[in-house]
């Protein structure tokens, strides 16, 4: 919903209802997560996709029928290979989608979702996607408050409970109850979509390929940051596709800053003086990549200078350098595309092989399994 989120609520501000399609279950090799989604308003117009095109054409048609007084329905949509008419995905996967029509009575805590979004507060919304229950109700989930109801107080709490937990997680997904929050039952589904803040790159050293590599963060979602002891260099003017960018030597910053289980770290300054404190503290943290730019000779001296600091072997292994997939770029926006792919090969368990040369499913989940 993210994606979408300024349609839907320019439309509730307008006083119209609009259809939203949400992928809320994917099998096998579906095109788009769960939480991706496409709006229709009431003009007709269709902003977003939930399968890169394949049932596009149909889920608007559903949307329109919502957002003429259809009940809020769920569809599955699978492979059409044995029927070269029929709707389905043509990559031979099989998604979920949930259709309702969005306003301001049917979901008039919108606002203060998007709102929270916006300011990169942790959110949830929960919403009742088939079962007895009340089909189509929201739930908003924060860290300290929750608004609307799914029906009932026991059923609101349970899941209450585990969105904040799924939240933390940064975790969307179906989870199923009772008719009063039981657990151990499949009675109803409840669609758990998080939003949690955008996960943080922090890009230190203020040079042309740090330009490059800030444009692909952003496109990948991360909040970027870039951080240089040199104020000449590391100016707002010079990096206007970065979120923020700080005046601060590498390891001062990095000692106050953020760092999560998803942050990535891109040392990109290959200076002895900023890169061994910096990557001396960068190692303990618990970011989820640290690749760091350099020769393998400056990488082979830059590891002799962290040793003599104290650092251990299996610390110096979390580092990834020279940094990037072995694309044979040259440029700075080519090598800002092979560290990208770096990055997500190493979230998603990638091989970082060509795909035609191995076999085996072609997506795989947070752990990496296919």
């Amino acid at each position: 919903m993210r994606e979408v989120m300024d349609d839907l609520v320019a439309a509730v501000d307008g006083g119209h209802r609009a259809g939203l399609v949400t992928v809320v279950r994917t099998f096998q090799s579906a095109p788009r997560p769960p939480g991706a989604s496409m709006v229709v308003s009431h003009t007709g117009e269709a902003v977003g996709s939930v399968s890169g095109g394949c049932i596009e054409a149909a889920v608007y048609e559903l949307a329109g029928e919502v957002v003429a007084g259809r009940e809020p329905t769920m569809q599955r949509y699978g492979v059409s290979d044995d029927d070269a008419f029929a709707v389905g995905l043509t990559c031979g996967g099989t998604i979920d989608v949930f259709v309702e029509a969005v306003s301001g009575e049917t979901f008039p805590q919108l606002p203060a979702v998007a709102d929270a979004v916006a300011r990169g507060e942790p959110v949830a919304v929960a919403t009742v996607v088939s079962g007895p229950g009340d089909v189509g109700a929201h739930l908003v989930v924060g860290a300290e408050h929750v608004s609307g109801t799914l029906g009932g107080q026991r059923l609101d709490d349970a899941v209450a409970d585990d969105a904040r937990g799924m939240l933390e997680q940064g975790m969307t997904g179906v989870r199923r109850y009772g008719a009063d929050g039981e657990r151990r039952m499949d009675d109803l589904e409840v669609f758990v979509q998080s939003f949690a803040p955008r996960p943080r790159m922090l890009v230190f050293g203020a040079i042309d390929f740090a330009a490059a590599l800030v444009r692909v963060g952003r496109f990948l979602g991360y909040h970027v940051t870039v951080c240089d002891a040199r104020p000449v260099f590391a100016t707002p003017r010079r990096f206007p596709d970065a979120d923020e960018v700080v005046v601060s030597w590498p390891h001062d910053y990095l000692a106050e800053a953020e760092v999560d289980e998803r942050t990535v770290v891109c040392v990109l300054t290959h200076d002895p003086k900023f890169d061994v404190p910096l990557l001396e503290a960068a190692v303990r943290t618990p970011a989820a990549y640290i690749g760091v730019m350099g020769s393998r000779r400056t990488h082979e001296d830059r590891m002799a200078r962290l040793r003599e600091q104290g650092v251990s072997d299996a610390e110096l292994a979390r580092l990834s350098s020279p940094l990037g997939l072995d694309l044979g770029g040259r440029t700075p926006e080519e090598t800002a595309v092979s560290i990208a792919a770096e990055i997500v090969a190493a979230r998603w368990g990638g091989t970082g092989r060509r795909l035609r040369d191995i076999g085996g499913p072609i997506h795989r989940d947070e752990r990496g399994t296919a």
